[in-house]
């Protein structure tokens, strides 16, 4: 009976020691568990970093991921710094020797038919071959493409027109009609070719600019938008909320 009584005692104290130490395992892994859970918020809130127009992509999917995306980004420099080339070259010739479309493409088509018949002609008496003249047409799909597309986004520029005419969105209004006074300021300093080269130039600068400095540029623009929500907010309160909406509002309400 005695030697009964001590194997269940010892049976009771292993029995304990392996509970506690059951519970010290459970409670190291969920001490795991919530360093873990820690962890992952901290990287969620690190990822959750302000980027310029609430982006969430890198600059290089912004632009389309594709060839104009790589010539803004000036992945391959020679066709960048080539693209960016002829438009100044472009831009010279219009703007400032006073050279008209016409004009320019009419003299270029003499310039090269007269190369091609002399090259041609001459051929026969060097006894060279002739030089091949490649077939050029314009294909059909990409052509097809391309007006869909364009009318795909007119289509939806007259969709954002009519709602903004309709007067449901004051803010929009606003906004918009400020955009193009700030475009018709711009366009009486300079032509549509002007500041075609303009905006040209800006593609192939401010976009490789700010891919390279985002870190240093996005906490600067989340101060200045945060403070131009803040003026926007008393603005809203002062002005645009005492502004009477008119009939449009009443029947939306019914």
């Amino acid at each position: 009976m005695a030697e009964h009584e001590e194997k269940k005692h010892e049976e009771s104290l292993l029995d304990k020691i392996a509970d506690k130490i059951h519970n010290h395992d459970s409670s190291s892994s969920s001490d795991s568990d919530d360093d873990k859970k820690h962890h992952h918020s901290e990287s969620s809130i690190k990822a959750k970093v302000f980027r310029l127009f609430g982006r969430e992509k890198p600059v290089h999917q912004v632009f389309g991921g594709g060839k104009p995306a790589d010539i803004f980004l000036w992945r391959n420099k020679k066709i960048s710094a080539g693209a960016l080339g002829v438009a100044t070259v472009i831009w010279v010739l219009f703007e400032c020797l006073d050279y008209h479309l016409l004009t320019l493409v009419c003299h270029l088509s003499i310039l090269a038919l007269a190369i091609l018949f002399l090259w041609s002609n001459a051929t026969t008496f060097i006894n060279k071959s002739p030089p091949r003249i490649p077939e050029v047409q314009i294909p059909k799909e990409p052509v097809l493409e391309f007006a869909q597309a364009l009318r795909y986004e007119i289509n939806r520029a007259f969709a954002v027109l009519r709602d903004i005419a309709s007067g449901r969105d004051l803010k929009k209004f606003l906004s918009v009609i400020a955009g193009l006074w700030v475009l018709s300021i711009v366009g009486s300093w300079c032509n549509f070719l002007t500041l075609f080269y303009i905006v040209f130039v800006l593609l192939h600068t401010v976009p490789v600019l700010y891919e390279k400095y985002e870190d240093k540029v996005d906490p600067i623009a989340e101060k200045a938008f945060h403070e131009f929500k803040k003026q926007w907010v008393v603005f809203d309160a002062k002005v645009l909320s005492k502004i009477p909406r008119g009939p449009l509002k009443d029947k939306k309400k019914d």
